[in-house]
C-alpha cells in the first residue's frame, strides 16, 4: 500500500466534525462523577486537552442499568447534562471539539450499582471473569462483577430507544459535538457480537448476522437522532479485555464494518490488540488492514481511527499506512499537552498509576505542561 503524505498535524473532516488535527484523546474513565454527576474538575480536566484534534470523553452511562463503576457519569439525569454542559463550554472555549461515548456496560458491574440492587443484564447468564471499581468511604476498591441475568428479548428495544435518547440529550441538551457508540472491551455490545459471551437461540444470537443485530440498531436509532455525520462507534476484535472472546473474529466484523459503511458515520475507532496491551497477540491474530479494506470496499467514507500503544513513530506510520486518525489513550492523563510535545519531539511525563481512578485534583488536573505559560 502507497504512503501517504498526511501528517498528524493535518486537518481533518470527519463527518460533521471538522479537526484541527488528527490527534484523538482517547476515552479514559478515572472515576471523578459522584453521584454520576460531571464536576468543575472535569470541566478542567478537559479543557486542558483541548489541543487535541477530538477529545471523546470518558465512557458514559446512557442509564443506571449501563453503569458498571463507580462515580462514573451519566446522560439521563438533567444534573447530568448540566454538568457536562460546563464540560463542553470549556473545550469549546479552547477551540476543541469534544464526542461523548455512550456506555452500557451490561454483565460488567456489580448489584450495588444497579436500580434496586439488581442483578446486571447481558446477552446470555453468564458471569464475566473480571472486575470492577466500587468506592466505599472514599477507597477505590476493585471486586468481582456480579452475576447476571439474560435480556429478555422484549427488553432490547427499550435499549435500543435509551441509547438514542442518551445520543439526543448528549447533543441537544448537553452541546457534545457528537457522539461515539461504545460497542468494544466487551461491554453490552460486545457480549452480543462475540460468541463467548452470548449463547442466545432467539434473533440475537447464533448466526453473525443475528448477533451483529442489536448493535446496528442502535446504530440506526442513534443515526436517526442525531445524524450519522455526528456518530462514531467503537470495536476492539481480538481484546480479551472483560473477558471478551470470539473464536474467529475476522468474519464478524468483516461483516460488521461492512454493515456500518452503509450509514456514512463520521469515524470507525478500531483497538488494535488487546486493550491497554500487546498491539499483536500471537494467539489471537487478525488483519486489520483486510477489516479496514472491508470497510472502504462497501463504500465506508467514515474517517478510519486506530488505537492502542502508539507513540509517535506508531501513530506516524499509522496515517503513512492509511489510517486517518490516531487515538492515544493514557499519555493523554499524564500529557495535557500531549499534541504540543509531540510536535516539538519533547519527552512524555509518566503518570502515576494510583491516581487513575478515583480521588481529587491531584493525578488529575495537576501535571505540568512543557512551559509554565503555557495553560493547563
Amino acid at each position: 500500500m502507497p504512503h501517504r503524505t498526511f501528517t498528524l498535524f493535518d486537518p481533518i473532516q470527519a463527518g460533521a466534525l471538522q479537526l484541527a488535527n488528527r490527534i484523538v484523546m482517547a476515552p479514559l474513565t478515572r472515576n471523578r462523577a459522584p453521584n454520576a454527576i460531571p464536576t468543575p474538575m472535569m470541566a478542567e480536566y478537559y479543557g486542558q486537552r483541548s489541543s487535541a484534534g477530538l477529545i471523546i470523553s470518558e465512557a458514559t452511562a446512557i442509564s443506571q442499568q449501563g453503569q458498571g463503576y463507580a462515580n462514573v457519569p451519566g446522560l439521563y439525569a438533567i444534573e447530568q447534562l448540566d454538568g457536562w454542559k460546563h464540560v463542553t463550554q470549556r473545550v469549546h472555549a479552547a477551540g476543541g471539539k469534544i464526542v461523548v461515548q455512550l456506555w452500557h456496560v451490561g454483565r460488567v458491574s456489580h448489584t450495588s450499582l444497579q436500580p434496586h440492587g439488581g442483578q446486571p443484564v447481558a446477552p446470555s447468564a453468564i458471569a464475566a471473569k473480571t472486575k470492577t471499581v466500587l468506592i466505599q468511604e472514599g477507597v477505590t476498591t476493585f471486586v468481582e462483577t456480579s452475576e447476571p441475568r439474560a435480556l429478555h428479548a422484549h427488553e432490547l428495544p427499550d435499549i435500543v430507544h435509551t441509547y438514542q435518547a442518551a445520543a439526543r440529550n448528549a447533543v441537544e441538551t448537553a452541546h457534545f459535538d457528537g457522539v461515539e457508540i461504545h460497542a468494544a472491551n466487551g461491554y453490552l455490545l460486545d457480549q452480543f457480537l462475540k460468541a463467548g459471551s452470548n449463547l442466545r437461540r432467539d434473533d440475537y444470537g447464533g448466526s453473525i448476522e443475528n448477533r451483529a443485530r442489536l448493535l446496528l440498531e442502535v446504530v440506526q436509532s442513534v443515526t436517526q437522532a442525531i445524524g450519522a455525520e455526528k456518530t462514531g462507534i467503537r470495536l476492539s476484535p481480538v481484546t480479551p479485555a472483560n473477558d471478551a472472546f470470539d473464536p474467529d473474529p475476522q468474519p464478524l466484523f468483516d461483516y460488521v464494518v461492512r454493515e456500518l459503511a452503509s450509514f456514512k458515520l463520521a469515524y470507525v475507532h478500531v483497538i488494535e490488540g488487546e486493550t491497554r496491551g500487546e498491539r499483536v497477540m500471537p494467539d489471537r491474530p487478525f488483519d486489520y488492514i483486510g477489516l479496514r479494506r472491508a470497510y472502504r470496499s462497501a463504500s465506508g467514507k467514515g474517517a478510519w481511527m486506530v488505537n492502542n500503544g502508539l507513540d509517535k513513530a506508531l501513530a506516524e506510520q499509522a496515517i503513512a499506512d492509511g489510517a486517518d486518525l490516531v487515538a492515544f489513550g493514557r499519555p493523554f492523563i499524564a500529557n495535557p499537552d500531549l499534541v504540543e510535545r509531540i510536535r516539538r519531539n519533547k519527552p512524555w511525563t509518566e503518570g502515576d498509576l494510583s491516581t487513575y481512578y478515583g480521588g481529587d485534583a491531584k493525578g488529575y488536573t495537576d501535571y505540568p505542561t512543557l512551559y509554565p505559560s503555557q495553560p493547563r
